[in-house]
């Protein structure tokens, strides 16, 4: 298949933009020395999901981080681990009130003990808590990216109002739309509707290079944001009806930005293959450029999450042979291929180059 052809689903774009912000980030300009980017996919709010989030740390902060093991810490964890003290104290002396029953608080803190992040021990039948690891403040910034790599008028009428809403709220620090170059002279992004504030990528993904057709504007996390609940005044004549919205405090939008990046250091962008059907024998990789994509051996083509599902009818189980013959006992090739994606997916926690 010519490359021209290889990524026209939108889910290959997807994993495109993925792996070559994992390399390449930032568009503009270079990272210092000390700065790591993680890069995850469909995360954000219960609102609202992005395609692709860029998470820029520091490399002090992300080994601090790694001391709390590679699945993300909910908000019940957070309360713990962040509010431990570094002497043995009775919890709730130690920890805030959370506004909800301690009940609950002491299930959490026997789970952050089995997980080893906080030292547990009980006196008499008082339950007392010391930090074992300093949580650290480790997300510098978030970027969030919409791929829509043929923004055609329909594609465009439904990403306007989407990016109205990210920059209103200002939950990220940066907005972008990244679409495919063309042969005009102009991105026709550029006459769509959008906010000023987002940036326009034009990425090539078979080449894996990008130019910036409009810079993106810093949004504030750190401010009020305002989310807009109802746009209002449909294109019916008979509607008038006003917009409606609420504000969101920076200390809510805080506590939105740090459970981002907690399900996005847990999951990464290769976590695809954890809802795909790799026990199936038309599952497999194409390598290109060094990435792994997925590609259905039936479909001929790299196949979308959704369609690599239970439901598909050309699903087919790996004949048991598969299994054998060196492959791990649990699973044939496809497994060999989730254990690769796996291993690539924790090295980018990493803080080595």
């Amino acid at each position: 298949m010519p490359d021209s052809h290889r990524y026209d689903s939108e889910f290959a774009f997807e994993l495109r933009v993925c792996y070559w912000a994992e390399r390449d980030w930032p568009p503009t300009g270079s990272l210092d020395d000390d700065t790591v980017v993680l890069v995850a996919r469909q995360l954000g709010t219960k609102r609202r999901r992005w395609d692709t989030i860029v998470i820029e740390t520091s490399r002090e902060a992300l080994a601090q981080r790694a001391n709390f093991g590679t699945d993300r810490l909910d908000s019940d964890l957070l309360h713990v681990v962040r509010s431990a003290p570094d002497e043995w104290t009775y919890y709730r002396d130690a920890l805030p009130d959370p506004g909800y029953p301690w009940r609950y608080v002491r299930e959490t803190i026997h789970e952050a003990d089995d997980r080893g992040i906080l030292d547990v021990r009980k006196t008499g039948n008082r339950i007392e808590i010391r930090r074992r690891f300093h949580y650290p403040d480790w997300v510098d910034r978030i970027v969030a990216v919409e791929n829509k790599p043929d923004l055609d008028a329909s594609a465009a009428r439904v990403l306007q109002p989407q990016i109205e809403r990210d920059v209103a709220l200002g939950l990220a620090d940066e907005a972008w739309v990244a679409t495919r170059p063309t042969d005009d002279s102009v991105s026709p992004a550029l006459f769509e509707d959008l906010p000023v504030e987002a940036g326009v990528l034009e990425i090539d993904p078979a080449m894996l290079s990008a130019s910036v057709a409009w810079h993106a504007q810093g949004l504030d996390p750190a401010a009020p944001g305002t989310r807009i609940t109802d746009r209002g005044g449909s294109d019916s004549s008979f509607d008038h009806s006003a917009a409606t919205f609420e504000y969101v405090s920076p200390e809510r939008k805080a506590d939105l930005r740090l459970a981002i990046a907690e399900r996005a250091y847990e999951r990464g962008w290769r976590s695809f293959v954890d809802v795909m059907r790799s026990d199936c024998r038309w599952f497999g990789a194409r390598e290109q450029s060094g990435q792994l994509l997925p590609w259905c051996g039936s479909h001929c083509r790299t196949q979308t999450s959704s369609e690599c599902s239970g439901s598909c009818p050309e699903f087919e189980p790996e004949p048991p042979a598969w299994r054998q013959r060196g492959w791990p006992i649990e699973g044939g090739p496809g497994k060999g291929i989730t254990q690769l994606l796996a291993a690539r997916r924790a090295r980018t926690r990493s803080t080595k180059k």
